[in-house]
């Protein structure tokens, strides 16, 4: 349990106490800026399981059977570090090359989740080349 579980659950275990006291759920609540449902859902935690029922929790868990293969992710990571691809270009090389499907999407989280968000900045940029290149002639209408 860290700081802020603790500090959490002492204000949620004040509010409570608070209730006691006063036996009046609506003063309390007003008085704490919380809703009465917040507070019947802490007390009704409290009551079940005890001050560990006060932690916060997600509503539901993770599903690790979602996220990318291990494999995978390894070969997005190499690709990054080697050749400073980006998620979309790592997806296309993924599909091409290896025969793996990966969304851009997934390549990006990928790399959120192993700190590789930013490209260093020695890494060379595409830069916008002309749009059209002109061809000029000595003779006007003289196709090219």
């Amino acid at each position: 349990m860290n700081q802020k579980q603790k500090h959490d659950i002492k204000r949620k275990m004040a509010v409570i106490k608070h209730a006691e006291i006063t036996t009046n759920v609506s003063k309390t609540c007003r008085y704490f800026g919380i809703s009465r449902q917040t507070f019947y859902n802490w007390r009704n935690a409290y009551n079940i399981k005890g001050e560990t029922g006060l932690i916060n929790s997600k509503p539901c868990p993770r599903n690790l059977n979602l996220r990318t293969p291990k494999h995978i992710e390894d070969k997005v990571i190499y690709l990054r570090k080697t050749y400073h691809f980006g998620p979309r270009r790592i997806s296309m090389y993924m599909e091409r090359y290896h025969g793996i499907k990966i969304s851009s999407s997934g390549a990006r989280y990928v790399l959120i989740r192993n700190d590789l968000k930013r490209l260093p900045r020695s890494a060379k940029r595409r830069s916008p080349g002309p749009k059209f290149k002109r061809y000029n002639k000595q003779v006007p209408g003289h196709h090219v």
